[in-house]
């Protein structure tokens, strides 16, 4: 196939005054991979949105080989469609915050859409699956399996993952449709070497986040999903309780004070509240079970409940992530953002973490290990994890953030984050506690953190947020793709 591929273009380069264009590569991270619209004329479109927001013709793109994640599959029988556990594999993510999606917010009204594979031409299998906050595998589109899946118009399909089992150039043909009308599209993806044991579980070529891509980035689509599901807030002369919708954490530069605040998307613009105003209600739709596996044995043992706020947002459930995009920030500072866990005060352990496009789960935080715990957050990013809560009850986490501005001037502040867990617990306790401890901007040491309760202290990992995503970590929606491994596809794929 390269050969082939590198002879047309040698024709084309022979053609007086034809210009030939390298192919552009816009990365798979956070990107919407297929983003169908609707226009004016009603007719369908395929195409990729970028991280940035820049919508692409996937005609003229090539996906790959840099990024992703080469690994093995998991001895997981859920993982079975991926072929025999430590076989060789190569997911287009390399996943965790990082992952991307499929969007159908331009397609407003009508009936379901339909995404079909057509057909895989290159020299193995492949497929798309997500991923639920446990690691179950949801299987969408399978070379090797089925060939068609549903989306719902004016959704996202969230923590996708285009994985495959053999090393080379790949020709994906998708078909969107609804209601009679149908478009389609070629995707083009370079699979690097993914034979070599050696090289499994680590990233290709993703040593250092680039800090434009952060976490996941906010897109036009992610914008528009958070106007359309404001969420539940209870407002009032004590502060502002919210059970439902988008917020994130993040710092500001307010006339050179820097301060963290909740950025709270249910208002239009989001409003930027103090974090001594806010608590998080978490409901008891929230409520899970720990489920069996060593895995997840920081959160307990398999069976027992816990509150989880997933990664991706669930419909009834704040949805809390973290970003350091703001406009004041993005154009004063050099470096990272470093945010630390400095205490946690409540009647159960507190854990922050990702799940990989294999089912495993990496820790950012965890409140049963040494305090204080630090993540490296780069300029203009945007993030989701899952924020798990083992007992019901009040919730007090001391969280600072420092940097330092371009003229070399450290800032820090230390904020108390509120959260009040389960039905029964009242969140105006959480509001009566006045202000939030804080240091003014531009002062090196801040304010000391909260009292680490009796959760204990979370451990600092050792890992930032640059090598979480490397290793690959990711949180589910709706189900996504998975490996068809063993056998060449150059043939359209069977009607399903």
């Amino acid at each position: 196939m390269r050969t082939l591929a590198a002879a047309a273009a040698l024709a084309v380069a022979l053609i007086p005054g034809t210009a030939l264009a390298a192919p552009v590569n816009p990365g798979a991270d956070n990107a919407d991979l297929i983003a169908i619209s609707a226009g004016d004329d009603g007719a369908l479109s395929v195409h990729l949105r970028d991280a940035a927001g820049a919508v692409r013709e996937p005609a003229g793109l090539v996906l790959g080989p840099g990024g992703g994640l080469a690994t093995t599959v998991p001895d997981d029988p859920h993982y079975a469609f991926l072929g025999a556990p430590g076989r060789a594999v190569w997911s287009l993510s390399a996943g965790g915050s990082r992952f991307p999606a499929m969007d159908t917010t331009g397609v407003r009204d009508g009936g379901a859409i339909s995404l079909r594979l057509d057909s895989v031409d290159g020299p193995g299998g492949f497929a798309a699956y997500t991923v639920s906050p446990w690691g179950a595998p949801t299987v969408l589109l399978d070379s090797d399996g089925p060939a068609a899946t549903t989306l719902k118009p004016g959704g996202r399909v969230q923590n996708v993952a285009w994985t495959f089992d053999t090393s080379g150039v790949y020709r994906l043909g998708f078909t969107a449709g609804q209601d009679g009308r149908t478009t389609s599209a070629v995707y083009t993806v370079e699979v690097p070497t993914i034979g070599d044991p050696a090289g499994a579980g680590r990233s290709v070529g993703v040593p250092r986040m680039p800090a434009a891509k952060g976490l996941p980035s906010t897109t036009a689509a992610d914008a528009t999903a958070a106007d359309a599901t404001a969420g539940a807030v209870a407002a009032n002369a004590a502060g502002t309780v919210i059970s439902d919708g988008h917020v994130d954490m993040g710092p500001q530069l307010d006339g050179g004070v820097w301060r963290i605040r909740l950025k709270d998307d249910a208002t239009n613009p989001p409003a930027w509240r103090e974090l001594s105003d806010v608590v998080l209600k978490v409901t008891d739709k929230a409520r899970i079970a720990v489920p069996a596996g060593g895995g997840y044995a920081f959160l307990g043992a398999a069976g027992s409940q816990v509150h989880l706020l997933p990664q991706t947002q669930q419909a009834g459930i704040v949805w809390p992530g973290w970003n350091t995009q703001h406009s004041s920030v993005t154009s004063a500072l050099r470096g990272d953002v470093t945010w630390s866990l400095k205490g946690v005060d409540g009647p159960g352990a507190f854990a922050l973490f990702l799940t990989s496009s294999f089912g495993t789960p990496q820790v950012l935080f965890d409140s049963t290990r040494p305090m204080p715990q630090k993540l490296a957050i780069p300029l203009n990013t945007h993030a989701h994890g899952n924020w798990a809560f083992t007992r019901p009850g009040l919730y007090r986490l001391s969280v600072e953030m420092s940097a330092t501005t371009t003229a070399g001037t450290a800032v820090t502040d230390t904020r108390t984050l509120t959260v009040a867990v389960g039905d029964a617990t009242d969140p105006a306790a959480g509001l009566a506690a006045g202000p939030s401890s804080g240091s003014p901007g531009g002062s090196p040491g801040g304010s000391p953190g909260g009292a680490s309760g009796g959760s204990g202290a979370l451990a600092f990992t050792g890992t930032s947020v640059l090598s979480i995503v490397a290793a690959g970590l990711a949180l589910v929606v709706a189900g996504f793709g998975a490996i068809a491994l063993g056998r060449r596809r150059t043939e359209a794929l069977p009607p399903n």
